[in-house]
C-alpha cells in the first residue's frame, strides 16, 4: 500500500463496525489476512500510535469473523498510517510538564451488547507514556455511571505510575485526572452511597481511596477540549486534528 491514496483519520466519522451473520460460511484466507494485518497494527497501536488505539480496538474484536467489509476498514487504518509515517511521539524535557490524565467514556456504543467504551491516556513532558481503548466489562446504565468507570480504569494507571517512579526515586504530588462529566467527578471525590450507585460493581469504587490517598485529584474538562474522546469514538477531521497534538504526535523531519 505505498502508493495508496491516504486517509485524513483512522476510520470514517462516525462508522461502527457490524458482525457477520452466524449463517455466513467465513472464508479462512480473508480470516488469516484479518489477522495478520490486525497483528500489525495492534503492535503499531500499542508502541507509538494512540492515535489508531481506538479503531484497532474496534475492528479486532471481529477477528475470528471477519467480513470483506472489515477487511476494507483495517486497510483504511493502513491508508491513514501512510499519510502518518513521518509522525513520531515527542516528549519535552524541558517543557516542565509533569504526569496529567485524561480520560473518556462513550455510553452503551456498543449496538450489540450495549457497552460503553473507556478511552484514557496518560502524558508525562508533553507526551503519551499510555494509553487504554476497549469495552467496558459490565453495562452502565447512565453516562455518569459509564464515566465513573473509567475515572476509576484510570485511577489504576496512575497508582502503577505512582509506584514505578517511586521506585524511581521521584516522589510525585497528587496526579490530575481529567473528565467530561461532572456526576462522574462528584461521586469520586464524595464517598457517599446513592441509590443509583448501590449495583456498581465495588472495584470501581477504588478511585474513592486513591483520591483519598491524595495520588490524584480529578478536575473537569468541557467535553469539546477532552482529548480522550479521541479514544472512544470515531471522530471527524476536524476534531480528530484538534486533539492529535494532545498526545505528543508531530510531524517528524
Amino acid at each position: 500500500m505505498q502508493s495508496c491514496k491516504t486517509a485524513a483519520t483512522p476510520l470514517p466519522a462516525g462508522y461502527m463496525p457490524e458482525p457477520v451473520s452466524l449463517d455466513t460460511v467465513i472464508d479462512p484466507e480473508l480470516r488469516s489476512r484479518y489477522q495478520m494485518v490486525i497483528g500489525s497494527l495492534l503492535y503499531l497501536m500499542l508502541g507509538t500510535r494512540p492515535d489508531i488505539a481506538f479503531a484497532v480496538t474496534k475492528l479486532a474484536q471481529f477477528a475470528a469473523r471477519p467480513s470483506e467489509e472489515h477487511f476494507s476498514k483495517a486497510l483504511y487504518i493502513c491508508r491513514y498510517l501512510r499519510g502518518t509515517s513521518k509522525y513520531c511521539l515527542t516528549y519535552d524535557g524541558k517543557s516542565d510538564q509533569g504526569l496529567i490524565a485524561c480520560t473518556d467514556s462513550d455510553w452503551a456504543s456498543d449496538g450489540l451488547k450495549r457497552r460503553s467504551q473507556t478511552g484514557y491516556f496518560l502524558k508525562l513532558a508533553g507526551g503519551a507514556i499510555s494509553w487504554t481503548s476497549r469495552a467496558q466489562k459490565t453495562i452502565a446504565l447512565s453516562s455518569t455511571e459509564a464515566e465513573y468507570m473509567a475515572l476509576s480504569d484510570c485511577s489504576r494507571q496512575v497508582v502503577w505510575m505512582h509506584t514505578l517512579l517511586g521506585e524511581l526515586g521521584y516522589t510525585l504530588k497528587p496526579i490530575p485526572i481529567c473528565g467530561d462529566n461532572q456526576g462522574s467527578i462528584f461521586f469520586a471525590s464524595n464517598p457517599v452511597t446513592e441509590k443509583w450507585s448501590k449495583h456498581i460493581d465495588i472495584r470501581f469504587h477504588y478511585i474513592r481511596e486513591v483520591i483519598e490517598r491524595k495520588l490524584a485529584e480529578v478536575f473537569f474538562i468541557d467535553g469539546d477540549k477532552n482529548p480522550a474522546d479521541l479514544l472512544t469514538k470515531n471522530l471527524g477531521s476536524v476534531k480528530f486534528l484538534l486533539f492529535r497534538p494532545e498526545y505528543g504526535l508531530h510531524f517528524s523531519n
